[in-house]
C-alpha cells in the first residue's frame, strides 16, 4: 500500500511538471483553434445543417458489436466517425467516462442513469442502447442438484455478477423484494463481482452459489448442461429496453445536429438488425470485429438473436426509467419527486415519434 501511495505521488508530480512545461503551448493551440471556428463560413442556404463535431470518442466492449458501430459501419453515421478509445465491462463506469469528458457518449442500464442524473451528472439519454425479450435475457443460475428453488432460499448465499449497482443487481433485489424478503433478510444476500466470462467456472467450482449468465455465455453453460434457471429479468418485466446512450447536456447544446445524426444513425441500426435475416446480421457483425483489428474473438456473435430493443428506432418511453426511479424511491435511495423521466431522456434527436411528456421537453437542460 505504501508504495502504491508513493508511485501515485510520483505520478501526479511527474504529471503537474509536464503539464506545467506544455501549458505555453496549450494555449496558443486553444486560441489558434478558436480563431479558426471564427473564420468558418456559414453553411449554403437551404444545404442540411452540417455536424458540429464529426469525431465521438468511445468505448466499446471486447467481442460484441454496439448499435453506433453497425451505424458506421453500414454508413448511416458519415460524416461522423467514431473513435475508440479502450473497452469497458461496466456500465456506470461507460457513462461516468462522458460526465468526465473522456468519451462523448456511452450506455449503460437505465437505473444507473437514474442515479447518476440524482447526484447531479449533467447527462441525457437520447436513444436506447439494449434490452430484453423472449430471446435475449440475462438468467440467474444454480448447479442442477442445488436445494435453492427460492428467493428466500439465497439468504447467506454469494451471487456472481459483472459489477455491482447496475441491471443485474436492480433485477436480484426486485426478485427479493417481490418474494416479501426484509430488508435486513435482502443484506444477508451476498453480491460478488465476477468477470461475465469467469461466472459459470465460479459456479461449477462453488465459489458462488449463483451465476448470472446471458447471451453466448448462457447457451454455451447451457450445452455443458448441470446447471439450471432459477429466474430471469424477462420473467420478472417482461420485454422492456433496459438501456440507453447518453452524452452531456452541453455536448447535446452545443453539437444538435451531430447529436442528431448519432441518434438517428443509431436508430437506424437497430431496425436494421431488428429486420435482417439473423445469419446476416451475424455476418455483418463478424465482419466489423475482424476489420478493427484489436484481436479479439468474433465467433461470440454468432450466437447473436435480437436487438432486445423494445421500441421503433429506440425510442425511449417514460415507463422504462419510470420503473427504476419508483424502484429507488422505494428502497430510500432518491426523494419522491426528486428526478422526473423528463429529466432523464429526449426523443428530440432519434427521429421516433413519440407522445411521451419527455418527447416535449428541452432538447438540454440549461
Amino acid at each position: 500500500m505504501q508504495a502504491a501511495k508513493a508511485w501515485l505521488m510520483h505520478s501526479s508530480s511527474d504529471l503537474l511538471a509536464r503539464l506545467r512545461r506544455t501549458w505555453p503551448a496549450l494555449i496558443a493551440l486553444l486560441l489558434l483553434a478558436a480563431c479558426s471556428r471564427q473564420h468558418t463560413p456559414p453553411a449554403t442556404a437551404g444545404a442540411p445543417a452540417a455536424a458540429e463535431v464529426t469525431t465521438l470518442r468511445y468505448q466499446g466492449s471486447v467481442g460484441t458489436v454496439t448499435f453506433p458501430e453497425l451505424a458506421e459501419a453500414l454508413g448511416y453515421l458519415a460524416p461522423v466517425k467514431l473513435q475508440w478509445i479502450g473497452n469497458t465491462i461496466s456500465g456506470p463506469q461507460d457513462i461516468q467516462t462522458v460526465v468526465t469528458g473522456d468519451t462523448d457518449f456511452g450506455t449503460a442500464f437505465n437505473g444507473s442513469i437514474v442515479k447518476l442524473v440524482a447526484a447531479h451528472a449533467p447527462i441525457r439519454a437520447v436513444v436506447g442502447s439494449y434490452g430484453i425479450d423472449e430471446q435475449t435475457w440475462i438468467g440467474f443460475y444454480v448447479l442442477e442438484g442445488s436445494p435453492i428453488r427460492s428467493a428466500r432460499d439465497l439468504i447467506g448465499k454469494k451471487i456472481a455478477m459483472n459489477t455491482l449497482g447496475a441491471h443485474t443487481e436492480f433485477v436480484l433485489r426486485e426478485y427479493l423484494a417481490r418474494a416479501g424478503l426484509t430488508s435486513e433478510e435482502q443484506k444477508q444476500v451476498t453480491m460478488i463481482v465476477v468477470p461475465p466470462v469467469n461466472s459459470e467456472q465460479s459456479l461449477r467450482q462453488q465459489q458462488v452459489e449463483v451465476a448470472t449468465l446471458g447471451g453466448i455465455l448462457r447457451d454455451k453453460a447451457l450445452q455443458r448442461g448441470g446447471i439450471r434457471k432459477l429466474f430471469s429479468d424477462y420473467d420478472l418485466y417482461g420485454p422492456f429496453t433496459a438501456g440507453a446512450y447518453v452524452l452531456r447536456d452541453k455536448f447535446i447544446a452545443a453539437n444538435p445536429t451531430t447529436v442528431r445524426r448519432f441518434a438517428e444513425a443509431t436508430g437506424r441500426a437497430i431496425e436494421w438488425a431488428r429486420n435482417t435475416p439473423r445469419e446476416q446480421v451475424r455476418e455483418r457483425y463478424e465482419q466489423i470485429i475482424r476489420g478493427r483489428g484489436r484481436n479479439e474473438d468474433a465467433t461470440t456473435v454468432r450466437y447473436w438473436l435480437s436487438t432486445g430493443i423494445a421500441n421503433p428506432e429506440g425510442r425511449i418511453d417514460d415507463r422504462e426509467f419510470q420503473l427504476w426511479i419508483d424502484w429507488l424511491v422505494k428502497d430510500g435511495e432518491l426523494k419522491p419527486g426528486q428526478v422526473k423521466p423528463s429529466d432523464l431522456y429526449t426523443n428530440a434527436f432519434n427521429g421516433a415519434k413519440t407522445t411521451t411528456a419527455a418527447a416535449t421537453a428541452a432538447e438540454a437542460r440549461p
